[in-house]
């Protein structure tokens, strides 16, 4: 199978993944919110800004050193598995100690147990993390697929069964726990790799000199990230910490399909061809084309039908997050753009350009956020929008020197998807002024976007759908010749 076969392979493999959990995750948020009160929610809110961002050491800077290593062997898994193993129970020793805390700085000392039993996911991830990163850096994707949508359909069930029994915030807390473990226990069965009998602090300081300015970098923009819900937690209620992470919580899911599946191929991809800048620039252009292409409309649809569909299936005490959820669909559809940038940045070797840009966006970040937050959760949320538009700015500068591939020259190839899913959100919005049952506005909605956006494709001879369509055909016609 040729480079490009095998990165569709593996990004349609991924997607699967992503999709399969998507839907599952779907319809058990879904339950969960008619079950559970939006107070709830705000207090698991919480407990997982924190969890996220002590999880950033586990998920970041070794692992992408390990992918972006090129004669990476088990010496140095084996050094960063271990290293990983002993970090992670130090970190969740201090998550436990300081748990009292963490209770009476928000006032609630119920929050005790619950970061003490969420934290072990921490522990969790760290026996998962190398076997992550070794099934990326092997292009092993369809092991994800079976670990990831195993442990989602078994913490669905977990996390159901104990809303209905009325364990409130504990089936949030265990739907999340039982997800990582299942996850982690379905790859160490199904992936080959093991850790040896094997040290080398040589092989891990190597690891570390790239791998720290990433993990500075990740851990500088996830905090930053859950800053705005400790604020809101702090300065406002746990119900509108609810809402804003409700509304995050649907276009999130759908962006993570797309983005997290092109995300996690290509920096291994890119990696491989570091050397090559010519190929490296091409492949982050069509990453762009065909992840905007995709991602856009979906973001501009579900602006579109977030007020009938909030209302149809989280009932009418979740209405206040529809209109956070419409700028958090703003927010999330130029994403593309930030993975296939920093990614190119990452897989060529400057972790240093990408640490300067991390610390550029944060320090205009939190100079938005202490003007915007005295001032409501909506202008807290206006200010992440326009520090989103700028980060997609800043993350794409450097790679007009890289790869010469500008900002202009981007945002042009991102435009036939833009203006495409301006146009069918526009056609299809007039539908929600009717009268008609939300049901049935969906069923008329989604359906005419859908056609009104691969129609214009066809019309307008959008490059990124043809694309697309040629992929498709050629695995179909590979499927069969299988069979035959």
């Amino acid at each position: 199978m040729d480079k490009k076969q095998s990165v569709i392979t593996n990004f349609i493999w991924r997607l699967m993944e992503r999709g399969g959990t998507y839907v599952v995750n779907f319809a058990v948020s879904v339950v969960l919110a008619r079950l559970l009160a939006p107070e709830l929610y705000g207090s698991i809110a919480l407990v997982t800004a924190i969890t996220s961002i002590l999880q950033v050491f586990v998920d970041s800077g070794m692992a992408n050193s390990l992918i972006q290593k090129k004669d990476t062997d088990d010496l140095d898994y084996s050094s960063v598995f271990y290293f990983n193993l002993v970090f992670c129970l130090v970190l969740y020793l201090g998550l436990f100690l300081a748990a009292p805390l963490i209770g009476r700085i928000y006032k609630d000392m119920s929050l005790v147990p619950v970061v003490r039993v969420l934290g072990l996911t921490i522990v969790v991830s760290g026996v998962k993390n190398v076997q992550q990163a070794y099934v990326a850096k092997t292009m092993q994707f369809r092991r994800f697929f079976f670990a990831t949508l195993g442990g989602t359909l078994f913490s669905a069930v977990v996390g159901i069964t104990l809303a209905y029994l009325g364990y409130g915030v504990w089936a949030l807390v265990f739907q999340q726990l039982v997800n990582v473990t299942v996850n982690t226990a379905i790859l160490w069965l199904t992936v080959g790799w093991r850790p040896k009998p094997i040290f080398s602090w040589q092989r891990l300081g190597g690891l570390i000199s790239y791998g720290w300015k990433l993990l500075i970098s990740q851990l500088l923009d996830t905090a930053y990230l859950k800053l705005y819900q400790f604020i809101i937690g702090l300065r406002y209620s746990t119900a509108d910490l609810a809402y804003y992470n409700r509304a995050e919580q649907f276009p999130n899911l759908i962006m993570e399909n797309v983005n997290a599946s092109l995300d996690s191929v290509l920096l291994p991809v890119l990696s491989s061809e570091q050397d090559d800048i010519e190929r490296v620039r091409e492949m982050t252009r069509r990453a762009i084309l065909v992840s905007t292409y995709v991602l856009m409309p979906l973001m501009a649809g579900l602006a579109v039908c977030a007020e009938p569909l909030v209302r149809l299936l989280l009932t009418e005490k979740w209405m206040p997050s529809v209109p956070y959820m419409q700028l958090f669909c703003l927010y999330y559809a130029f994403w593309p753009l930030h993975t296939a940038n920093l990614n190119a940045i990452k897989a060529t070797g400057h972790s240093g350009i990408f640490l300067y840009l991390e610390i550029i966006k944060k320090v205009l970040e939190t100079a938005v956020l202490l003007v915007t937050m005295r001032y409501g959760v909506m202008a807290i949320m206006l200010g992440l929008l326009f520090n989103g538009f700028a980060s997609v700015i800043i993350n794409a500068w450097p790679n007009g020197k890289l790869l010469h591939y500008t900002i202009p020259q981007q945002l042009r190839d991102a435009a036939p998807a833009m203006l495409l899913s301006l146009a069918m959100g526009a056609l299809i919005l007039p539908v929600t002024w009717t009268g008609l049952p939300d049901l049935v506005k969906l069923l008329i909605m989604v359906p005419a976007g859908a056609a009104l956006y691969v129609g214009g494709s066809i019309l307008f001879k959008v490059d990124s759908f043809r694309y697309i369509w040629e992929i498709v055909q050629k695995i179909l016609r590979r499927g069969k010749e299988e069979t035959a």
